[in-house]
């Protein structure tokens, strides 16, 4: 599994080039605290559950199945979009680097294309990217609205790249699942301490120092 081995690696973002997962899932309870803590715990519980989704289908999901209320409009989507992005922009910009990724990203992106495929909106990922100074590293930073499984294509396709030689790291079911349906091969990383969302085959590791042995 080492990083000479491919031809290009996709990462996830949130909980694997940064730890701010934690940051995403205080910033979802705060955002529906005044519906109480039985529809906070559930939102909790999807969101961990539901990792790598974009926030535009959870609050859609929230909206429709915890609190039983018609669809959300646009204005409101956008409302809490904002509402959101206030609370975890900063946050993630200034939280620390998950041990390993920084040094892979400066070291691989002078021999292989690396790329971001993210849930995060697209525009807000890229702010965020570059403020913390890894703009440079990546040939392309993906994010929503579209699905994961779509922007992994497009890179392949746009980049002319062979997927089996192609690495995805990611940190949720839905970046396994979004890898596999393109052919792509796999690694897991999974914090120390947190329980394994993958199944059994999966390859996973603690952090990305692995990646620079």
């Amino acid at each position: 599994m080492k990083a000479t081995n491919w031809q290009a690696i996709i990462f996830d973002f949130d909980g694997v080039l940064v730890e701010s997962g934690d940051i995403k899932t205080q910033a979802f309870a705060e955002l529906y605290q005044s519906y109480g803590d039985t529809v906070v715990n559930k939102v909790v519980r999807y969101h961990n559950l539901n990792g790598g989704l974009s926030r535009y289908e959870k609050f859609r999901y929230f909206q429709q199945h915890l609190l039983e209320m018609p669809p959300l409009t646009r204005d409101e989507e956008r409302e809490l979009d904002i509402r959101f992005s206030k609370l975890v922009v900063e946050a993630v910009i200034a939280s620390k680097p998950v041990p390993g990724a920084n040094e892979l990203v400066h070291k691989e992106s002078t021999r292989i294309p690396l790329f971001i495929a993210s849930g995060t909106p697209e525009i807000e990922l890229n702010t965020i990217v570059t403020r913390r100074g890894l703009r440079p590293y990546f040939t392309e930073v993906r994010g929503s609205p579209k699905l994961k499984q779509t922007l992994i294509a497009e890179i392949l396709s746009t980049h002319s790249l062979t997927p089996t030689r192609v690495l995805m790291v990611g940190d949720a079911l839905i970046d396994f699942q979004s890898a596999r349906a393109n052919n792509v091969t796999f690694l897991g990383r999974v914090r120390s301490g947190d329980k394994n969302p993958f199944p059994e085959q999966v390859n996973t590791v603690f952090d990305l120092n692995t990646l620079l042995a």
